[in-house]
């Protein structure tokens, strides 16, 4: 197949549209089914390339949860606690801890549930039958892999009435070392980035604490990948091999930090006993326990323990999640990772990333202010690494 005809481009409006190989070679995909659209076909080719690099990066099964053409999570393929298959609605799966790619997509879909609802999913390896579904139990719009089992492949090929968007990609495909895209009928080219995000990128550490254990390593990898294939300004909290908080698309570095870290400390709060034993109705669905949950921890729009509204969600109306336990439990958390895709101007970012226990940063360096930054981090023991690589996407 030399080119695939699009329903649309970006919006209905704008027509006409397609993918194809400006060589006149072969695309190197294989539709298996549904028909995705020109924004299912941006974050599939996004989201491919990161879990393909963390892959290779790290060596073990990645997932992504892409949104937008910004990954909403990305995981590798290690096993889950109990809290945490509860916070993330798997701890009913039958032989998910046998399946490190089930396992990864697990964590990518879990980690910020209210921003990859419809989103679009990328597999390192070939679907198996246990992640094929967990993807079938979750509202998303299509899924990328090198390949597919029979059993993954008739399930997924059952959700959304038949309509799902299957996408299998070659993963030996290479593409060319310049890409192009146009802006207002104007081309504009540039070398890809090919640059290998690995652990001699992190050699360059600042700070007075210079100790950063392998699983530290290998977050900031994970984090610093991620960031590779996100819409900057951008930032990234990581942990326990997967990012927990992206901040994508702010135009100050500080509002990336702020975004990133609530996603971060909503993550960490999901595992909080108050929210795990929450007394759901058993009729209400996942995808409004999540907006619930969202909104018992940030307590936006809606009071969900209120007099006449824990009615709609509860058996018993639930104690509030005040301010001061949620303080107190995130206090106890360190650990974290957090990788910025260019430098930090000033150390606002250090203090924001602190309150999110963050025990290990890496960013490319290169302000003006980097001894303030560099004070900020000794002064609460984080150990450092400056990059000196910047990670912008647009």
């Amino acid at each position: 197949m030399q080119e695939f005809e699009l329903k649309y481009g970006c919006n209905p409006n704008q027509k006409p549209s397609r993918i194809f190989m400006q060589d006149g070679s072969e695309l190197p995909i294989e539709i298996l089914n549904g028909r995705p659209g020109y924004i299912n076909f941006l974050d599939a080719f996004n989201a491919w390339q990161l879990v393909k690099e963390l892959k290779e990066a790290l060596g073990l099964p990645a997932a992504a949860s892409f949104k937008h053409v910004s990954p909403t999570s990305a995981a590798l393929g290690l096993p889950l606690s109990d809290r945490l298959k509860k916070a993330c609605f798997v701890e009913d799966v039958e032989g998910l801890d046998e399946s490190p790619l089930a396992c990864a997509y697990a964590r990518a879909r879990g980690t910020d549930r209210l921003c990859s609802f419809g989103d679009w999913v990328a597999l390192s390896d070939t679907c198996d039958e246990t992640t094929a579904l967990l993807i079938k139990r979750e509202v998303s719009d299509g899924v990328i892999a090198p390949d597919y089992t029979p059993e993954a492949l008739e399930i997924l090929k059952s959700k959304r009435k038949g309509g799902y968007n299957i996408v299998k990609i070659d993963p030996d495909y290479v593409p060319a070392p310049v890409e192009c895209k146009q802006v207002y009928g104007i081309t504009f080219e540039q070398g890809r980035n090919n640059f290998e995000i690995n652990r001699e990128l992190l050699s360059n550490i600042v700070t007075k604490n210079k100790h950063l254990p392998e699983s530290a390593i290998r977050d900031l990898i994970v984090s610093l990948i991620t960031l590779k294939y996100t819409q900057s300004n951008s930032v990234c909290y990581a942990v326990d091999g997967q990012a927990i908080g992206v901040g994508a698309g702010q135009q100050s570095r500080i509002h990336c930090t702020r975004l990133a870290g609530t996603k971060a400390d909503t993550w960490q709060l999901r595992q909080h006993d108050k929210v795990l034993s929450l007394p759901f109705l058993p009729t209400i669905a996942r995808p409004v326990r999540d907006n619930v949950i969202d909104g018992y921890i940030n307590k936006n729009e809606e009071d969900v323990c209120a007099d006449g509204i824990w009615q709609n969600y509860f058996s018993v109306q639930p104690e509030p999640f005040t301010d001061e336990e949620q303080r107190a439990y995130l206090s106890t958390i360190s650990g974290v990772a957090l990788g910025s895709d260019a430098f930090f101007p000033f150390a606002d970012n250090v203090e924001r990333a602190k309150r999110s226990g963050v025990s290990y940063i890496a960013e490319p360096g290169g302000s003006i202010r980097d001894d303030l930054v560099i004070e900020c981090c000794d002064r609460y023991d984080i150990a450092m690494a400056f990059t000196g690589m910047r990670l912008f996407h647009h």
